[in-house]
């Protein structure tokens, strides 16, 4: 078979007629070299094609045309160049690369990160590409849903741990695996989430932790476009993308969108000192941000380099990655893993309109795809409120602080929590955009567990072998009484009582929702806050723990409903927050009418609010040790027959929530709130009792209120 130039144009491994054009970005390379595999575990290569200038290179672009060559084929790179630290270039012709644009990646059982940071060959033992058809799928007529985010409850999860315990009921083969998760789609349905926001999903390498444990979150990526191999219940190389592909199509057809939590700021390449994979070995200084000694690496991800997104070649890879996800995996959106990293220059300056964001938001192949920021980063640039950009949808930070400090009694937290529950006018008001740009969480993967902010005053890492310097110190929580496991009734019901009281806050906020895996069961990763390397019962999914917690996971699943139904009836998508604001009839109130208690020793706050002419709602939120007695607003009598009592924190299921039918009337001048819970009143039209979807989600405390 002869070996013909090929095309500078598309860039990776694409099927043409007749055989297979590769091509490959290297700026400073004087050799590439094409590596050929006729199986995916083969030691060595059937075949190297050596590509040479001028004749295999347009400008910086090494490319070759292979006859025969079809679906499967594995592949990799070895570049010949300068090993010059100092200048920022780093290429090792004894080095296996992936392809920066590879679709697919298999890895050999005797996989070695370690032999690519050692001098020396490492081909036997190291990630090589494969080449795919991006069309050899039938869709069945499935497309992303697009979901407004005002109907949006979001659940975090991880796609191995949600199935990987023994207890899943999943047949050992499929635990942990794309084909697992199907089988527990209709959990996530019955829960009533709308969609799930996947951890890490792109291949990635599980080496990349200390001596002894895997990574199991993911965060470490070796490829933008290809699905992880490791989550794929077939061992065939083309297994993980079809599997995959199985998996958003079936989430799919039972209306759950599909969130991939993508990591762009860095890569598993590490520091100075980290393996050469594929970016470092192909054009180093062009692919990372380099310090002033470019022999090391800027870091602003915590990791050990950051991508350098701003220039025009990573660009075009994450803008082409992000494409390939919604065109050919039918993804519905992604949230941005340090995202402030993106608005970071080649010096690491903050740039005020940053490339790569203007280029992701106005690509006219990802409008209406959901953009979610994680808006800081690890060198402390904080961004939340001002995130660039008008189609980002932003993780608020503030949200998770203010609402723990509240919860747990903290000083001078009224006010703050007043706005984050409300809509976080002091944040997003000033934008002209839908409250939905709120992200509202008080836990995710990273840090405790609802469980353990409730039962644990101090992490507990002893398990990462990295005595105790990794993971958050500043965790507020608050342990109840006693650290870890307890078998004291008062402290786990004053537990319980927390928990329901932190998932009814998220879920009734103004803003998107969105709830940790396993936080509606109470799953405990033991007191670690950090579990990235814990691919164990610390971090999965403990399913008999859905029969111990049954009656919070029906407070979580009835409220979640009546959330929805609600905002469907009240029709407020596309009016901004100050919108909402305005046409609100809201006032703020202590355990006196129209007297809100905001001195630093406050603890309660009540808020009556008008939902259009549907209905009104009463919040009494009591963070105080002990009980207090609110006095409550009298009803219109034109309009509302009573108050009927619709949650309430403190009580025992399943009068913890209730539906329309069996909520009591609450009759006098006030309510006893029991210490540290929450209750919500509701007073419907024509006589209605309680609502079937969340009061508070639709509703907002304008910041002239609470001032």
């Amino acid at each position: 078979m002869t070996v013909s130039p090929g095309r500078s144009f598309p860039l990776g491994a694409t099927l043409v007629s007749g055989g297979v054009n590769f091509c490959v970005f290297s700026r400073q390379a004087t050799a590439v070299e094409l590596l050929l595999f006729d199986r995916a575990g083969d030691p060595d290569p059937t075949r190297v094609v050596r590509l040479d200038a001028p004749s295999h290179r347009t400008y910086h672009y090494w490319h070759a045309f292979v006859p025969g060559l079809r679906e499967g084929q594995v592949y990799a790179y070895r570049t010949a160049g300068p090993f010059d630290p100092a200048r920022g270039l780093r290429f090792d012709p004894a080095k296996l690369l992936l392809d920066p644009y590879g679709r697919a990646v298999v890895v050999p059982d005797g996989y070695d990160r370690l032999a690519a940071s050692r001098p020396g060959d490492n081909t036997k033992v190291a990630m090589r590409s494969v080449v795919v058809d991006p069309d050899a799928y039938d869709w069945e007529g499935d497309a992303p849903l697009r979901r407004p985010f005002a109907g949006t409850v979001i659940y975090e999860m991880h796609v191995a741990g949600f199935t990987r315990h023994p207890s899943s009921g999943v047949a050992p083969r499929r635990r942990g695996t794309y084909a697992g998760l199907i089988e527990k789609i209709p959990y996530l349905q019955d829960l009533g989430i709308t969609a799930v926001e996947l951890l890490p999903v792109f291949q990635f390498d599980r080496q990349d932790c200390p001596p002894g444990l895997v990574n199991y979150w993911g965060y470490c990526p070796v490829s933008f476009f290809a699905p992880h191999a490791g989550y794929s219940a077939r061992r065939d190389p083309l297994g993980p993308l079809h599997e995959f592909r199985d998996l958003v199509k079936a989430l799919h057809r039972a209306g759950i969108e599909v969130i991939l939590d993508v990591v762009y700021n860095h890569t598993a390449e590490g520091n100075h000192n980290g393996p050469t994979l594929s970016f470092r070995g192909l054009d180093n200084e062009t692919y990372y941000l380099l310090a002033a000694d470019r022999a090391r690496y800027a870091d602003y991800t915590g990791t050990g380099n950051t991508l350098n997104a701003n220039d025009a070649v990573v660009r075009r890879l994450i803008c082409d990655s992000l494409r390939y996800w919604v065109a050919h995996m039918h993804v519905d959106g992604f949230r941005f893993d340090l995202a402030s990293v993106l608005s970071r220059d080649e010096s690491g300056r903050p740039l005020q309109r940053p490339p790569i964001l203007w280029d992701i938001e106005s690509d006219p192949v990802l409008a209406g795809t959901k953009l979610i920021a994680e808006a800081w980063d690890a060198a402390g640039l904080y961004q939340v409120g001002t995130f660039s950009g008008d189609a980002w949808q932003e993780w608020n930070g503030k949200f998770r602080d203010d609402v723990r400090r509240f919860v747990k009694s903290d000083e001078d937290t009224v006010l703050t929590f007043g706005y984050r529950c409300f809509g976080s006018p002091d944040l997003y008001g000033h934008k002209g955009r839908g409250p939905e740009q709120s992200i509202n969480f008080v836990t995710s993967h990273d840090g405790f567990t609802l469980n353990d902010l409730v039962s644990y005053n101090q992490k507990h890492n002893q398990a990462n072998s990295e005595d105790g310097r990794d993971g958050s110190d500043a965790n507020l929580s608050w342990n109840c009484g006693a650290e870890g496991p307890t078998a004291d009734p008062d402290i786990e019901r004053l537990r319980l009582r927390q928990v329901k009281s932190f998932l009814a806050i998220t879920l009734l906020s103004l803003g998107t929702p969105m709830v940790l895996m396993g936080d509606e069961v109470r799953r405990t990763q033991r007191g670690n806050n950090n579990a990235y390397c814990q691919d164990n019962e610390i971090s999965w999914f403990d399913w008999t723990l859905l029969e111990r917690y049954g009656d919070l996971h029906r407070f979580v699943r009835t409220l979640i409903r009546q959330r929805l139904m609600l905002g469907d009836r009240l029709g407020l998508e596309g009016l901004s927050l100050t919108e909402i604001l305005h046409r609100a009839q809201i006032q703020p109130h202590g355990i006196r009418l129209h007297e809100p208690d905001l001195s630093s020793v406050s603890h309660s706050l009540a808020v009556t609010v008008r939902a259009e002419e549907l209905a009104l709602f009463h919040f009494m939120f009591n963070a105080y040790w002990e009980p207090l007695v609110f006095e409550l607003p009298p009803l219109p009598r034109s309009e509302h027959e009573c108050w009927r009592r619709w949650i309430d924190t403190y009580r025992d299921a399943p009068d913890d929530i209730l539906e329309e039918s069996s909520a009591p009337r609450v009759d006098g001048p006030s309510y006893t709130v029991q210490a540290r819970s929450l209750v919500v009143l509701a007073a419907l039209r024509d006589g209605r009792s309680s609502p079937r979807s969340g009061a508070g989600s639709r509703t907002a405390l304008p910041a002239s209120d609470v001032s």
